[in-house]
């Protein structure tokens, strides 16, 4: 479909023009991650589709059908359910510390009949969502420098605060730098960024030692020192290490991992299944893997830097920003480089909560792609 024919009057909101529009390599790129996590889910399940192999691959298949019909929604729906979806995310966020579901020693979900809900995936998008509305329209003084910073710095940490007193420090910590990262594309001022890293390290020591519960400050130290406490609190750190090392450049072949296969490496089907990739596929496959998340990434902010409305960019930037944290933070988790938080990795990790946030999230930014030229005149930037 040419630019010309985009700019007749009525073309851009047929169907199949919209249809047209999405972007399928990136689309494709999505499938093959997805595809990676199924041949990994069938390998350490023994060459089985239970488990896990099965679920994830329907799974992905349902939400994949969910993003494309999301990315047919106009942007200014997306701009319209902002506030009120970020409003709905706190609202059940407070019910989960009032009636949540207890689940392995955490109060993180919300039980609906047959169905579970985790209100801190919806508010990842509710926050991506309201900042965007936020900004969109805001001065570029104001969104540098200026008092009306305390209203998208009191968006990010109501959430986070209600989400660390789950606890779950991982997610917490997702949504705040996916909040902070919004606010610097937003256009933040420099000083007020270098104060806040300054105050962020000040404030680290403090918070570890008397902000967080006995077993969160227990895996930070562990990350420091994982061999004081091979067979205990170290163990899950080394072995990821040992299958991540033993995968060497090609990997023992599929099927072969002893870590994974003898079940020697723990929540290898969530948390550690990069470190069950590298042993079976090594160096080659693990770069592979993160190739496509790279190339994920970039046409995801290409798309954002193509949006003629600044709600638009912001919002693919965001959401953006959310998937690159989750493939930073389990890559480094996996390799020793960060604490054990329970972020898993992306489309390659079984779940279904985390894989339909993240298809969800990338409805929205197809639908920033199909809607580029959409002009969004309505709010100011206020909360109104």
């Amino acid at each position: 479909m040419t630019v010309s024919a985009l700019t007749r009057p009525g073309e851009r909101d047929r169907l199949i023009v919209k249809f047209g529009e999405i972007d399928w390599i990136f689309c494709l790129a999505l499938t093959l991650i997805a595809v990676a996590g199924t041949v990994m889910q069938f390998s350490i399940a023994g060459s089985s589709w239970t488990p896990w192999a099965a679920p994830h691959l329907i799974r992905y298949v349902a939400f994949f059908g969910i993003m494309v019909v999301l990315s047919l929604i106009n942007l200014r729906v997306w701009f319209a359910i902002a506030y009120p979806l970020y409003a709905v995310g706190c609202v059940l966020l407070v019910l989960v510390d009032v009636v949540g579901h207890h689940a392995l020693g955490a109060q993180r979900w919300l039980q609906v009949g047959p169905i579970t809900i985790q209100p801190s995936e919806i508010m990842k998008i509710g926050l991506v969502l309201s900042l965007a509305r936020f900004y969109h329209g805001m001065p570029g003084n104001r969104a540098q420098l200026s008092w009306w910073l305390l209203i998208p710095g009191a968006l990010i940490m109501i959430p986070v605060a209600l989400v660390m007193k789950q606890p779950d420090l991982g997610t917490a910590l997702l949504i705040m730098m996916t909040g902070g990262a919004i606010m610097v594309l937003a256009g933040l001022s420099w000083r007020l960024i270098l104060i806040g890293a300054v105050g962020a390290v000040a404030v680290v020591p403090p918070a570890i030692m008397f902000g967080l519960h006995d077993y969160q400050r227990k895996r930070i130290l562990t990350f420091l020192d994982p061999e004081g406490d091979p067979s205990g609190s170290g163990y899950h750190i080394l072995q990821s290490k040992i299958a991540l090392g033993s995968g060497g450049l090609l990997g023992k072949g599929y099927g072969l991992g002893s870590q994974s296969q003898l079940n020697f490496l723990p929540e290898k089907q969530t948390d550690f299944i990069f470190a069950t990739l590298a042993e079976e596929f090594g160096f080659v496959g693990c770069i592979s893997v993160l190739a496509l998340y790279a190339v994920v990434i970039f046409m995801a902010l290409r798309t954002a830097y193509l949006s003629h409305s600044h709600f638009g960019r912001l919002a693919a930037a965001g959401v953006t920003v959310t998937f690159a944290l989750y493939v930073l933070i389990n890559g480094s988790m996996v390799m020793g480089l960060a604490p054990v938080v329970g972020v898993p990795m992306p489309l390659l990790s079984y779940g279904g909560t985390v894989m339909l946030t993240v298809m969800v999230g990338f409805g929205l930014v197809n639908a920033v792609r199909v809607h580029r030229y959409s002009e969004i005149t309505s709010g100011k930037g206020t909360l109104l």
